[in-house]
């Protein structure tokens, strides 16, 4: 929770990848915030205040999981909104002629995006969730220390660059408005 608070406001690519692995841990709870408590909160270096806060949070999230159906796979429909938002942004970038280094970064970057989704199951989804989803399959490998073939660990260097740009240009937007005239 207060991760995902700093992670919003700063970086809302990294935001959303964290709110997939806090749905992923709630799932390798069986979605019970009884054993989140014991098994999960309890080992952090929080006060007794901050740890209900934090089980408060994960309560909510379960409710929603359960009231949304995504308890075994998908997306919080939260998550599924700021992913549209930065599909949105993305479109409106690639439109305007002001955004020229995001074009030419997405161009890049697109050759290993269409590799990319020429090998996953969903052909239809968007770019910017060919990347997201990529982003964090390989944060995944990672975690449990799965090797990454240097092919594979420079298309995600390339992706988490025009990803990163993206999240700074949806930052910019928040602060300051952008003019896509």
């Amino acid at each position: 929770m207060y991760i995902s608070q700093e992670l919003r406001k700063t970086n809302i690519a990294e935001y959303l990848l964290y709110m997939w692995q806090v749905e992923n841990i709630i799932r390798a709870f069986d979605c019970s915030l009884s054993r989140i408590r014991r098994e999960y909160i309890e080992r952090f270096d929080y006060d007794e205040e901050q740890k209900e806060e934090l089980a408060d949070w994960f309560g909510n999230l379960i409710r929603m999981m359960n009231q949304e159906g995504c308890r075994e796979q998908g997306h919080l429909q939260i998550n599924k909104v700021t992913m549209q938002t930065l599909i949105e942004l993305h479109t409106q970038l690639l439109a305007s002629t002001k955004f020229p280094f995001y074009n030419a970064e997405y161009y890049r970057v697109l050759p290993y995006i269409v590799e990319l989704r020429n090998r996953g199951a969903n052909k239809d989804e968007n770019e910017v969730e060919t990347c997201f989803n990529s982003l964090y399959g390989v944060m995944m490998l990672r975690l449990q220390q799965k090797e990454i073939t240097p092919n594979t660990d420079h298309a995600i260097k390339e992706i988490t660059t025009f990803i990163g740009m993206l999240s700074d240009y949806y930052k910019k937007d928040k602060e300051e408005g952008l003019k896509f005239e």
